[in-house]
């Protein structure tokens, strides 16, 4: 990889684009591509974050990666399987491509096979956590031939909590949408609960109920972060559960708590409550409200 520049590219810049390349001091060498530009709407926003991290903005794909001696694909679940195709087309030989993106082993196989046609090598890498207030110390796991070479890479950026695990690509993805099963699920278990307590009026003693089932896990607390997620994340979420179903379907263990959690997921990111109200109380009427309005 020496004989290319130190350039890095990134398709996709919301939340986890913005704070990687913004904390690791690396902006300047960072050239962008978000599929937002191409939308009159939404263009100026875009184009505004790319100024406030420091970056290089892109009108096309081929201009970010062209060159880029590593690829950091951080796009939705549906887009995942497009931006490694699209990134393919320009995509130096010899250069990394860094799938860091939540979805089926599968789908990062087919990934894997577009990039490595053009002599670039894929690395799986699973983002482990939330990326706020977590930074560059998210934890990753890496899969693939490369993938301590990508270590290499990524620590060079400055992310510190970094494990690798093999060479198969789809092993570092599997850890991360089996793990979702629980974290997502249980996401959209905890919504439908606390909306049925508040309309049958027994929200608090169903909360205290979980208390005294689970002491110290805070059930107020953790089912309002739950809410405040799926609110601003619901519907990149429920693409995301969508892998999940597509990870299970393949393991032939069957999906159909996952697959419940896909409808729950997109019913409330779809609802437009992007600044979610503080507390769980406003949080439930917010979506009560919302559901109530659709149905009239």
């Amino acid at each position: 990889m020496g004989q290319y520049s130190d350039i890095i590219a990134m398709i996709g810049f919301g939340e986890a684009g913005r704070t990687f390349a913004s904390a690791g001091g690396w902006a300047s060498r960072a050239r962008v591509y978000d599929r937002l530009t191409d939308a009159v709407a939404t263009r100026a926003d875009k184009m505004a974050d790319y100024a406030s991290a420091g970056v290089v903005g892109c009108d096309d794909a081929a201009t970010a990666v062209s060159g880029a001696s590593a690829v950091l694909s951080l796009v939705t679940a549906d887009k995942a399987q497009s931006a490694a195709e699209e990134a393919a087309r320009s995509i130096a030989a010899g250069a990394l491509y860094l799938d860091m993106n939540s979805v089926a082993p599968e789908t990062k196989r087919t990934a894997a096979r577009a990039i490595e046609a053009r002599d670039a090598h894929y690395v799986d890498v699973a983002v482990m956590s939330p990326v706020q207030p977590a930074g560059l110390t998210t934890p990753l796991l890496l899969s693939g031939a490369r993938a301590a070479e990508a270590e290499a890479v990524l620590a060079s950026l400055g992310f510190s909590s970094i494990r690798v695990l093999g060479a198969e690509v789809g092993r570092a993805s599997s850890i991360k949408m089996i793990r979702s099963v629980m974290i997502k699920g249980m996401e959209a278990l905890s919504a439908e609960c606390v909306l049925a307590a508040s309309e049958a009026d027994v929200l608090d003693e169903v909360i205290g109920s979980l208390d005294a089932s689970w002491p110290g896990a805070d059930w107020g607390r953790r089912i309002d972060y739950n809410l405040d997620r799926m609110m601003v994340h619901g519907a990149r979420r429920s693409a995301e559960m969508e892998e999940v179903v597509r990870t299970l379907d393949d393991l032939g263990v069957g999906s159909q708590m996952s697959r419940g959690a896909v409808i729950r997921q997109a019913a409330v990111g779809g609802m437009g409550l992007n600044t979610p109200p503080s507390g769980l109380t406003a949080k439930i009427a917010a979506v009560l409200n919302k559901t109530r309005a659709k149905e009239a």
